[in-house]
C-alpha cells in the first residue's frame, strides 16, 4: 500500500509489485479499489503486476470537500498521477463501469505512450446521456438529478437499492447476500458529496476519446446489466473502436466481476496475454 498525491489529493494505491507487465484496475461507483479482490489473484497468478487505487472521494483516498471537481478531466488527472508516480509503462488499463470513463479520457487526452491495451468492463462509454441530440441514450437530465437528490437525501437507503440492482439480472440477485453487504461496506466509505457529483459525470461524452483508441481493446459486458445496459454502452464501444473484442456474459448483471468471476477472469487473462 502507498499514497500518490495529485496536488492536494492523496490517492490510496495498492501495488502487488513484481516484474510482470502492469495492469491498472479502475473501480466502479460507489466502490473502491478493494472491489477488485476476486480478480487480483487471477492476474498475479498470470504473472502481472497489479495496481489498484481508490478514486478521489472514495475508499481510503482523500475526500476533497464540496468545492472539489469530479469531472472526468479531473479524475483522469488522478489516473495520470498514478501512472507517472509509479512510472508504469506498457500498462493495460482496465476500467469497470465508471472506471471506463477514465480509460477512454486518458487515451483521448494523454495518448497511448504508456499503454499496451485497454479493457472496458460494464463501462459507461461512449455516451449514456439522453437528450434531443442523443435520443437513444440511457440517462436524461431529470433522471440524473433525481438520482442525485435521492442519494443526498438518504445515502444508505439509496445505496442499498442501487447495489441490489447492481448485482441482479432479470430481477434475481446473482451474488450472495454477504457479497452484496461487502459492497455496501465499501460504498459506505465514499464521501456523499463525491458520490453525488460523480453521478453527473456519468453522462459525459467519450465518443471523441474512443475515436483515438488504437491499442488492443476488450469490451466485456453482461447482457442483463440493469445499471449500464449493454445496448447503449459496451456494444457501441466495441463497434466504435476498430478491432475491439466484445465478450458478452450471458445472464450477467452489472457487477459481472463478482457474479461471474471465473468467466470474467478467464476472458480478461486471455486478452491480457496478447
Amino acid at each position: 500500500m502507498s499514497t500518490i498525491s495529485n496536488g492536494s489529493v492523496d490517492l490510496h494505491v495498492e501495488d502487488t509489485g513484481g516484474d510482470g507487465r502492469p495492469v491498472v484496475l479502475i473501480h466502479g461507483w460507489p466502490l473502491s479499489g478493494a472491489s477488485w479482490a476476486a480478480t487480483v489473484p487471477a492476474l498475479t497468478g498470470a504473472g502481472h503486476r497489479v495496481v489498484t487505487y481508490d478514486r478521489r472521494g472514495f475508499g481510503q483516498s482523500s475526500k476533497p470537500g464540496e468545492d472539489a471537481s469530479y469531472d472526468y478531466d479531473t479524475l483522469t488527472g488522478d489516473l495520470d498521477a498514478v501512472l507517472t508516480g509509479l512510472d508504469l509503462r506498457d500498462v493495460s488499463l482496465v476500467g469497470f463501469s465508471m472506471g471506463g470513463g477514465e480509460v477512454a479520457r486518458y487515451l483521448g487526452t494523454r495518448g497511448d505512450e504508456r499503454v499496451h491495451s485497454a479493457v472496458f468492463a460494464a463501462a459507461i462509454p461512449p455516451n449514456l446521456k439522453k437528450d434531443q441530440a442523443h435520443p437513444d441514450g440511457a440517462l436524461d437530465d431529470a433522471t440524473v438529478e433525481g438520482m442525485q437528490q435521492d442519494l443526498a437525501a438518504d445515502p444508505s437507503g439509496f445505496l442499498d437499492g442501487f447495489l441490489t440492482t447492481f448485482f441482479s439480472a432479470n430481477g434475481e440477485l446473482k451474488v450472495t447476500e454477504d457479497q452484496r453487504r461487502e459492497a455496501l461496506a465499501l460504498a459506505a466509505q465514499a464521501d456523499v458529496h463525491a458520490a453525488v457529483q460523480c453521478i453527473r459525470s456519468w453522462v459525459e461524452d467519450f465518443t471523441g476519446d474512443l475515436d483515438t483508441v488504437t491499442v488492443p481493446t476488450l469490451v466485456i459486458h453482461g447482457d442483463a446489466d440493469a445499471i449500464v445496459p449493454l445496448e447503449v454502452s459496451g456494444q457501441r464501444t466495441a463497434e466504435r473502436v476498430p478491432g475491439a473484442q466484445l465478450h458478452v456474459i450471458g445472464d450477467g448483471p452489472h457487477g459481472i466481476n463478482d457474479s461471474h468471476t471465473e468467466e470474467f477472469n478467464r476472458v480478461l487473462v486471455e486478452f491480457l496475454a496478447r
